[in-house]
């Protein structure tokens, strides 16, 4: 049997008071996922462990059966396998977002979604006016980048820019967790600073601001660790021969890099509402026919919610539904071998905070042979009352790619 996990990065929420209490998921229309819960079997999943914030590293992770607690070495070196980077020994690795600072506050985490091509030019001027030897910045997909610093000490609190949106950025700087560990957050906090500096009066922004978009005039950099060690999904599960991974972000595909699966490029995709759903969906279809498992991540639903759109988020969901659940499952359908179907997000993110939370998340898994059980709709309030009760880690993965389901 084949199998695919259709994943809507961000896709559950809480009841909204503009939806007459309904989360978006439950608020949009999604004919298709709601046919697979009722054909298939439902529940909950925990993806992010106690003691974890709820970023998407940690809930990804969680959901393809690792232990973060043990194998999880920080957003960057995930992100550095995406994007082809080999850490050495004593490489520190963080994720590097370009955002905008106005007045003091920190107002996006993505430079108003900066495109790809104008970031490529400002991280080239920052390696220019502050590389190094031991300091090198690398170009990644929009307002997502990566810093590497040779010899870092990843004993720092590192704030991810989007759990703090309206904060000034002063109270949210690096911080040493070991007095071993401060002059690496006194580096880390001189890049930032001296980032805004150079940044300010760069032309890419100046045009920016001209055109009444956000200029991206600071580094903010995030989630420190070094080259992790991580069981490829063929060594956890034999039985699963190859994979591939389908995503436009670089931290999902960094993940998939050490899990053993393939990263598919697909042009057109965007990581925001405008990606490439149908060319996602085609993708996925193709990778179905000659492997044993796809991971599909999509991540339009995180970033709208990001933004606090609540109709933007419906209409993510509803393009996840319409683009590729339907075409997927008409397609694989017509395979001469069964393929196993399961649709969740990784993490709930809330419109009204405008970040991820610690909830979890409603899960279906769908094939030809399972039982259905008495859920009739696919959202976060009827998942609650499907036959797989409440999981947690990495049960969800290992029943899904269980021999014989």
């Amino acid at each position: 049997m084949k199998r695919i996990i259709i994943l809507g990065d961000g896709m559950a929420d809480e009841p909204l008071e503009a939806l007459g209490g309904k989360t978006p998921l439950e608020y949009a229309r999604t004919p298709n996922m709601d046919m697979l819960a009722k054909l298939g079997v439902n529940g909950t999943l925990e993806t992010v462990p106690q003691g974890f914030a709820p970023g998407s590293e940690i809930a990804n992770m969680t959901l393809l059966g690792y232990d973060v607690e043990n194998e999880f070495e920080g957003r960057g070196s995930l992100e550095a396998a995406s994007i082809g980077v080999d850490l050495e020994a004593g490489d520190m690795a963080l994720r590097c977002n370009l955002i905008t600072i106005s007045n003091g506050l920190i107002k996006n985490h993505s430079a108003g979604h900066i495109s790809t091509e104008e970031a490529g030019v400002l991280i080239d001027f920052l390696n220019d006016k502050l590389a190094n030897d031991k300091i090198r910045f690398y170009k990644g997909v929009a307002y997502r980048h990566l810093l590497v610093i040779a010899g870092g000490d990843k004993r720092v609190i590192c704030t991810p820019p989007h759990d703090v949106p309206g904060t000034p950025f002063s109270d949210v700087m690096i911080k040493a967790t070991d007095s071993s560990a401060g002059q690496t957050a006194e580096v880390l906090n001189s890049l930032i600073i001296r980032s805004q500096k150079l940044l300010e009066s760069h032309p890419v922004n100046i045009e920016r601001i001209k055109l009444g978009r956000d200029p991206a005039n600071s580094i903010w950099p995030w989630s420190p660790g070094y080259r992790p060690a991580m069981k490829s999904i063929p060594e956890k599960f034999p039985w699963i021969g190859s994979g591939s991974v389908i995503s436009a972000v670089d931290l999902i595909k960094g993940i998939g890099v050490y899990a053993g699966l393939e990263s598919i490029e697909v042009d057109g995709a965007t990581g925001l509402y405008d990606t490439n759903y149908e060319g996602k969906a085609a993708a996925a279809i193709e990778e179905l026919r000659r492997k044993d498992f796809v991971f599909l991540h999509i991540e339009a639903s995180d970033e709208a919610s990001h933004e606090g759109d609540i109709a933007l988020k419906i209409k993510t969901i509803e393009d996840l539904d319409r683009r590729v659940v339907g075409p997927l499952f008409e397609a694989v359908k017509n395979f001469d071998d069964a393929v196993s179907i399961a649709v969740l997000p990784d993490h709930p993110t809330y419109c009204r905070l405008k970040t991820h939370v610690r909830e979890c998340v409603p899960f279906l898994i769908y094939n030809i042979d399972l039982e259905p059980d008495s859920v009739m709709q696919y959202n976060e309030r009827a998942a609650r009352n499907g036959s797989l009760g409440s999981l947690k880690g990495s049960e969800f993965i290992e029943l899904f790619l269980k021999q014989g389901i």
